[in-house]
């Protein structure tokens, strides 16, 4: 299922991560020992359905590296989980927090279920089942591993984790710390469900504003009227377009769903593409826009830049070849496989690599820890102290200028942030420097061939540093 080689999904992230370590001087036993999954959870437990039967779920939880406490990742709920899919996604991970400087190792679960075809009460049940199940082997808490959503769960499932994890754990005063993505009057932050598509956007328009990446492949510097294509209207999709359309003005030219893909030349706006879906069940027939009725044809489409943000392996060695797109903005985790990688070096389009530029979730869910942790809401300290000050420093500035501002420019001055200003603020710092420290890296040594590489480049340094820091290696 998941390459186009016969290897599994797992030893494809040890590919890249093999093809990475050649260009670091870390002796042979650190980079086993990064590459490794130090520890996989497995389990099966009995649940009763609505209708009386009994079903197993087969569930787990794998934690892949302990450099920094605690393990951080997603739960998936899909038919498709299996072990060593999540073994590879909290491979990615590790490498994903270390390179946005987030101090947890790489986690990642999954429960194998459709949730369309289970009751709400049903996935409750199975959720705090699950849950409980890794209390009693201490594969949770705010200090050992910290789960979040991924697909198939989202703001409620975390509710019920963080309500059983704390029944379990009476007067833990940090319980609500044990996930994050949870609802904001369940201890969480302001900023958290749009948090990886505004990353997605943070990343794209810093890399688009380097001049030398871009007149590489004879792109104008910016991110104004770039032409996008975005398959995937999922959370993450629908959130890329909105920022590239409304922060980046850029045009959304296509989106593809699994029932077909719509594209206007002039552009589409997502949320009446969202409401036409929600109303008429599909994408299609969307007014103004053509349709595409295979949505793969539309990754194929003449574009700036191709957001796949929907499942892994889309772009393989059987359609790399046909991609016209300029940039791919890898918002999904794992579209594109080693041989399409290749195919990409050869043709000098740009892959920005998922491993970092999908980490706003993770970024905006280890500021939610901090939260947590601190037991107060960003911006309640600061904020009013802020407007105050900048308040007496535009009363001076009018005094001694004679000049008034306009309300508007006086309401925009005297602002002081809220607690989402602040979250998006330091995702934005986050991507940013992100974006430089791997550019940078491939810059210094045009030895590596593509930014997933030098990504990769990047993680290992800071693990292996962080490991013979430890002592733990000579």
């Amino acid at each position: 299922m998941h390459n186009d080689a016969n290897y599994s999904f797992f030893q494809s992230v040890g590919k890249s991560f093999d093809k990475a370590a050649a260009f670091t001087n870390w002796q042979s036993g650190i980079l086993e020992q990064i590459k490794a999954c130090n520890a996989v959870f497995r389990m099966r437990f009995p649940v009763k359905m609505d209708d009386g039967s009994i079903k197993v779920i087969e569930a787990y939880r794998a934690q892949h590296s302990h450099h920094k406490s605690p393990c951080k990742g997603g739960i998936r709920y899909s038919d498709m989980v299996n072990q060593d899919e999540v073994m590879a996604l909290s491979a990615l991970m590790t490498y994903k927090c270390a390179i946005v400087n987030v101090p947890f190792g790489g986690g990642k679960g999954g429960i194998k279920i459709n949730p369309r075809e289970h009751s709400a009460y049903e996935l409750e049940k199975i959720t705090r089942r699950y849950t409980s199940e890794m209390v009693k082997k201490n594969f949770i808490g705010p200090g050992i591993d910290v789960p979040a959503p991924d697909y198939g769960t989202g703001e409620r499932e975390m509710a019920w984790i963080v309500d059983t994890y704390t029944s379990l754990k009476p007067g833990e005063i940090d319980g609500m710390g044990c996930v994050t993505g949870k609802p904001v009057s369940q201890g969480g932050v302001r900023g958290r469900k749009e948090a990886t598509g505004l990353g997605v956007y943070f990343g794209i328009k810093e890399v688009c504003e380097m001049s030398d990446v871009m007149e590489e492949r004879g792109m104008t510097v910016g991110l104004k009227d770039k032409t996008i294509v975005i398959q995937g209207l999922g959370n993450v999709g629908y959130h890329s377009a909105k920022f590239f359309r409304e922060k980046g003005g850029a045009k959304v030219i296509a989106i593809a769903e699994y029932e077909g893909a719509i594209y206007n030349a002039d552009g589409l706006n997502e949320e009446e593409v969202f409401q036409h879906r929600k109303s008429t069940g599909s994408i299609l027939n969307f007014p103004g826009a053509q349709n595409i009725v295979n949505s793969n044809d539309a990754l194929e489409l003449e574009c700036d830049v191709l957001v796949p943000a929907a499942l892994e392996n889309v772009i393989n060695g059987e359609n790399a070849d046909r991609i016209k797109a300029k940039i791919i903005a890898e918002a999904a985790n794992g579209p594109c496989t080693p041989e399409a990688d290749e195919v990409f070096i050869k043709k000098n389009i740009l892959v920005v690599p998922d491993m970092y530029l999908n980490a706003g979730g993770v970024t905006v869910s280890y500021f939610e820890w901090l939260k947590n942790l601190s037991h107060v809401r960003y911006g309640r300290l600061e904020k009013r102290f802020t407007e105050n000050q900048n308040n007496n420093i535009l009363s001076q500035m009018e005094a001694l200028t004679g000049k008034t501002v306009s309300d508007a420019e006086r309401n925009s001055i005297l602002h002081g942030p809220d607690e989402i200003d602040l979250v998006h603020s330091g995702l934005e710092e986050t991507m940013i420097s992100a974006t430089r420290e791997i550019m940078d890296c491939w810059r210094n040594n045009r030895a590596i061939p593509d930014m997933r590489t030098a990504a990769y480049v990047v993680a290992i340094n800071k693990i292996a540093t962080s490991y013979s820091e430890l002592g733990i290696f000579p």
